[in-house]
């Protein structure tokens, strides 16, 4: 496991945004209802409809799992250009990816698997990869602050 130690913002967000879409297939985004009027995030969903696969009412997603019969609304989106350029455009951080600004807790999966995982409230991230040519290509962006977990 890498750990991000450090905000990726600017250059550093678009490179690793970039590898991410590079290298995973999917991302989700998450809604919780229990965290004001979800009509304040239909810009953004409507601009990423065309990459959208399926939205899930869910109590448990990648960095997250709600107690007490709580659920949110997990889209998942596949990574094409569209929703590459949309990520990119509405913030240059990843820890901007918090409710009420934005939907919560951006994170890719590689064929099912999480990939980058994202805590946007907490300031915390991981990525999980083994493949010795993905840690190299994420040790490789300039500006990340990473700690590899063994």
């Amino acid at each position: 496991m890498i750990v991000i130690k450090q905000n990726p913002e600017k250059d550093v967000y678009r490179n690793l945004l970039d590898l991410s879409f590079e290298i995973c297939d999917q991302f989700h985004l998450v809604l919780r209802k229990d965290m004001g009027p979800l009509t304040t995030y239909e810009p953004i969903l409507k601009r990423l409809e065309n990459s959208l696969i399926v939205m899930k009412e869910e109590s448990e997603w990648a960095s997250t799992i709600l107690g007490s019969g709580q659920t949110a609304l997990v889209y998942y989106y596949r990574t094409d250009a569209n929703a590459n350029k949309v990520l990119t455009e509405v913030t240059n951080s990843l820890y901007d990816w918090v409710q009420p600004h934005l939907p919560e807790d951006l994170s890719f999966f590689k064929q099912g698997k999480e990939w980058l995982v994202t805590i946007s409230h907490e300031k915390e991230s991981y990525i999980y990869t083994e493949d010795e040519y993905e840690i190299k290509k994420v040790m490789g962006i300039k500006g990340l602050k990473l700690e590899i977990d063994r």
